[in-house]
């Protein structure tokens, strides 16, 4: 290759670097623009995975395709009206509240102004207000409880897309190996990864819902008000890694503060860090493995990046759509190294020292088919 050929191989190489960084560019401005239609798109979706196993369980049972889908579209649409009703009319209820526990708020916070003071710690109030704007943390919260009761109020256009989708499950196996190059090969690692989704969405809506139910029960015994709320707050907040138990604690420490004493409000922090200790500790690491293949520090970015956005929603579910680039990642050589920087250490380490097939030679040495199909070439 002459000189010549390798600046304009070089040229050409940044030119296509530039075009797919505009191109991303502008994809990302049309998902923060378009956030009405993707939010809720994307909450179906969510919805739909963690309905397509009820889905085939029924089937499995004898079901005929379309009582099974009724069965579990009746569930669906019961349990986000149990919710959106929950939310919307606690919400109201908290709101009409927020006042009085924002004034008691400011009476806690004068009242430690003064016993400070008595001890010879001189404090400015106004400083201490800007650096603990502890009634502006309540009506935060307020504010995203009435944010996420307007995404559920979409429960029409959610639940029409859960159903296309779900109508769509079984056929999508034949479609997808219609038109691949090499299905065997390609549904398998397909197999493999929609499987660690499944898993992971699986686990984690099980752990959350017993996270809520254990705050719920905890709160109610404290007789602070709306236990249920909260509760279906640190479930909702259980989906979002490393902050989101800490921010679902918060709301609920301050209401026991202004509404029963520091002693109650200690109590509600005790009870958050027992729950938070054995989901986080106990439960999620012994039924999730070894992890989600993405390293700390992105599961954090991830969370800040899709929050910013897609709001509230993306915030849910920043771990499977970060999985879900990584997977479509590792599917390419060339961007292949763009995931591993996205795995942690210890992936890597097990990856060296026990390398696992790549998708060129993904296919059995028997030419067997792929676990995702009969030997008829059937989607199972």
């Amino acid at each position: 290759m002459t000189e010549f050929d390798q600046n304009n191989k070089t040229v050409n190489d940044a030119g296509r670097g530039l075009l797919i960084f505009a191109a991303l560019i502008v994809i990302l401005a049309g998902l923060k623009s378009a956030q009405t239609i993707v939010v809720p798109m994307l909450l179906a979706v969510f919805i739909a995975t963690i309905a397509a196993s009820p889905l085939f369980w029924c089937k499995s049972k004898g079901m005929s395709n379309g009582l099974a889908l009724t069965s579990v579209v009746l569930g669906i649409f019961l349990a986000l009206g149990l919710i959106a009703a929950l939310l919307t009319q606690s919400t109201s209820d908290f709101s009409a509240k927020l006042p009085f526990y924002q004034e008691r708020l400011s009476n806690l916070q004068n009242d430690a102004l003064v016993l400070l003071q008595s001890w010879d710690i001189p404090l400015n109030p106004a400083l201490l207000a800007d650096a603990f704007p502890l009634g502006s943390l309540l009506t935060l919260a307020g504010s995203a409880l009435r944010s996420l009761g307007s995404v559920l109020s979409n429960g029409f256009l959610i639940i029409l897309t859960v159903i296309f989708i779900l109508a769509e499950a079984t056929s999508f196996y034949p479609k997808l190996r219609a038109v691949l190059t090499h299905p065997e090969r390609d549904l398998a690692h397909f197999g493999r990864v929609t499987g660690t989704m499944n898993r992971y969405i699986a686990i984690k809506t099980s752990v959350s819902l017993f996270t809520g139910v254990m705050v719920t029960a905890f709160l109610w015994a404290l007789d602070v008000d709306f236990p249920v709320l909260w509760g279906l707050v640190a479930m909702l907040l259980n989906f979002i890694p490393t902050i989101g138990s800490i921010i679902a604690g918060i709301p609920p420490v301050l209401l026991a503060l202004v509404q029963l004493g520091p002693t109650e409000a200690g109590l509600v922090v005790l009870g958050f860090f027992l729950v938070n200790t054995i989901v986080g500790n106990i439960l999620e690491p012994r039924y999730m493995g070894k992890g989600l293949g993405l390293s700390a520090l992105v599961v954090f970015v991830s969370l800040i990046f899709w929050g910013w956005l897609l709001g509230p929603v993306g915030m849910l579910l920043s771990v499977p759509l970060t999985m879900s680039a990584k997977i479509a990642l590792e599917a390419n050589p060339n961007t292949a190294w763009i995931a591993r920087l996205l795995a942690p250490a210890q992936e890597l380490a097990e990856r060296s020292a026990d390398p696992e097939p790549t998708l060129e030679h993904a296919d059995s040495p028997d030419g067997g088919s792929s676990p995702l199909t009969n030997t008829d070439g059937r989607s199972v």
